[in-house]
């Protein structure tokens, strides 16, 4: 096949000679400007077109046998995709009307497709075993915080237990010294009532001793009668 049955082909498709001779040669035109330039054209299913670059080498005549320099040179590039390969190696897996390089691409999208699945599924994955270390490093510490609450309450309970065991011990003593300062005064306070009867008796003494004088004073009473009586006389 040459170009002209290249044209007569893509003619069949556009339906006019002259389209598809534009066509094929603007396709031809773009990959030849691309690959002089150093660029890279690839076409999926197809194959890609670039420049490789040779560096200066000794070959030899295959005629003399002779060595020869060959200098650095640069030479254009076809290397066939994975479909073509594939193609080329199983024509049975040629597609008898659809494009080949359509179901080429096609292939090449539903094996990224494939690959973009298998790489969320790693993805979940690792998402998974992170979420149950994360899950399992809060039950860890929601243990420890829980046994270091515990201890701390305990500690707190023994505080608490000794400050109300002093606590009952200073007020044992408090009541124990309340009820002999009671018992104490209590014994100050009778003491006095049993010199009353001293007072009763001091205060009776003087009431006698009154009911002695008491006829001294009655005395002068019968020396003025005496006197009245002389004084008749």
């Amino acid at each position: 096949m040459n170009k002209a049955d290249l044209v007569r082909e893509l003619e069949k498709t556009l339906g006019s000679r002259k389209a598809a001779n534009e066509a094929l040669d603007t396709v031809f035109d773009t990959i030849v400007r691309e690959v002089v330039r150093g660029g890279k054209v690839a076409i999926t299913g197809f194959g890609t077109f670039d420049r490789v670059e040779r560096a200066a080498r000794t070959g030899r005549n295959p005629h003399t046998g002779d060595s020869v320099r060959i200098p650095k040179n640069r030479a254009p590039r076809f290397r066939p995709g994975t479909a073509f390969k594939d193609y080329v190696r199983k024509p049975s897996s040629l597609p008898k009307s659809a494009p080949a390089t359509g179901r080429a691409a096609a292939g090449t999208a539903g094996a990224a497709a494939a690959t973009t699945a298998k790489k969320a599924t790693k993805t979940a994955k690792k998402a998974t075993k992170s979420a149950a270390s994360t899950a399992s490093s809060a039950a860890t510490a929601t243990k420890a915080a829980a046994k270091s609450t515990a201890k701390k309450t305990a500690a707190k309970t023994t505080a608490t237990g000794s400050a109300a065991k002093k606590t009952t011990k200073a007020t044992a003593k408090s009541a124990a010294s309340t009820a002999k300062t009671a018992a104490t005064g209590s014994a100050a306070k009778k003491a006095p009532a049993k010199k009353a009867p001293a007072k009763k008796a001091a205060k009776s003494a003087p009431a006698k001793s009154a009911a002695k004088k008491a006829p001294a004073k009655k005395a002068p009473a019968k020396k003025t009668a005496a006197k009245k009586a002389g004084a008749k006389r």
